[in-house]
């Protein structure tokens, strides 16, 4: 004999059916209470809530023991038994909240021992589905948790990387500088910077990193802190690595490698002098190249190079070129290309030189056109940085 540890109350009048239902219950292993009314079965049900119900009852009956509740149980599952031979009874105890229904007299065990298999299957299953929900819960509530925690952080990460972009609209000795930018995520890859290295020279640079969230926003962290150094070391005497744009560039794929961070970058560094406008730069596969806008029109600087933070011992060339007193120069990174709708790249190259000639050198006006405010959610991010010569 198998034993099993659920309970079953067998409700009937008639002693003999009663005995006979109870003995075989008995005999497969389950836990049987016996009794011969309603008012007993209540009694009994107040001392233990049996795991399954068999019931000679009334519909009133069936239904009152259908909603039975247990602050920690469902229900029990009831199955009537009952001389019968119209359907409309089965239906009718059925609706009452019957689980299933047994036709006097038991004459096969085999057939309550299967709605016994069936019955206890769905409780099973429902019981998995409830404990499925359960645990689905909680992991919501972790998850809730951990995205509201993820959110705070990314939050205050935002506002430091926010805080290390240069003053806005700034006037260095000759140049005014502005710049916008926009992630895609809370955090951004791209980063721009510009400064006075000293009364004679100024730097700027617009860098793109691989990637997007908080691990490309970390290395924005690190071309802050390297620049920041390098000044320092210029200033002390100790090196004079920023004042040579492929140098830079090879400084800060150096210390990229080292990182192991598996992050690259483009990256774009001019150095610009005041007395003669001669501007020397490198480009670390900075794409798309800056636009340059002067009284003769607008044109794309030249230049090319290898991308910053993949190779050991990359090649970057420093190109020089003399501007006029007037002139305004507009970097960006590649997620400007993808807002601007062309349907090739040279075309949308095309087009963002037209931008750049229509701007009146406001980074507001081309913003506007391209709607990039009203955008919340880019492709890309975008960064835009605006170095312009006010003239005599």
């Amino acid at each position: 004999m198998s034993s099993h540890a659920e309970r079953m109350l067998v409700i009937d009048k008639d002693d003999s059916c009663r005995q006979y239902l109870s003995r075989g219950l008995l005999a497969i292993g389950y836990y049987v209470v016996s009794v011969s009314s309603i008012k007993e079965a209540l009694v009994s049900i107040a001392n233990g809530r049996p795991d399954l119900i068999f019931g000679d009852l009334s519909t009133d009956e069936i239904s009152m023991l259908s909603k039975l509740k247990d602050p920690d149980f469902p229900p029990s599952p009831v199955v009537a038994f009952s001389h019968t031979e119209e359907a409309a009874d089965v239906v009718t105890a059925l609706r009452a909240g019957a689980s299933d229904f047994i036709i006097k007299p038991i004459n096969d065990f085999s057939l309550v021992e299967e709605v016994i298999k069936r019955i206890f299957e769905q409780i099973r299953v429902v019981r998995l589905n409830q404990r499925y929900r359960v645990e689905l819960e909680d992991a919501n509530r972790e998850l809730k948790a951990g995205i509201a925690e993820l959110k705070a952080d990314q939050k205050a990460g935002l506002k430091v990387q926010m805080k290390m972009l240069p003053e806005r609209e700034k006037k260095l000795k000759g140049i005014e500088c502005d710049y916008f930018i926009k992630p895609s995520l809370f955090l951004s890859g791209d980063f721009l910077d510009y400064f006075k290295i000293d009364s004679k020279r100024a730097i700027f640079y617009i860098a793109d990193v691989s990637g997007h969230g908080a691990s490309s926003a970390f290395v924005t962290v690190l071309l802050k802190n390297l620049s920041n150094r390098l000044l320092r070391n210029f200033k002390r005497g100790s090196t004079d690595e920023i004042l040579y744009p492929d140098r830079m560039l090879h400084r800060i794929n150096r210390e990229l490698l080292e990182t192991e961070f598996g992050k690259h970058l483009t990256m774009f560094v001019g150095i610009l002098e005041n007395d003669t406008n001669r501007l020397t730069y490198s480009v670390g596969a900075h794409f798309p190249m800056p636009v340059l806008m002067t009284d003769d029109g607008v044109e794309y600087l030249e230049g090319s190079g290898m991308p910053v933070g993949l190779f050991e011992d990359p090649t970057y060339r420093v190109y020089d070129r003399v501007l006029p007193k007037k002139f305004a120069l507009w970097l960006f990174s590649d997620g400007i290309l993808e807002v601007i709708n062309a349907s090739s790249l040279a075309d949308k190259e095309q087009q963002l030189l037209s931008l750049v000639e229509d701007s009146d050198n406001s980074i507001e006006k081309l913003s506007n056109a391209l709607q990039l405010n009203r955008m919340e959610e880019l492709p890309d991010d975008i960064a835009i940085l605006t170095v312009s010569g006010v003239g005599n």
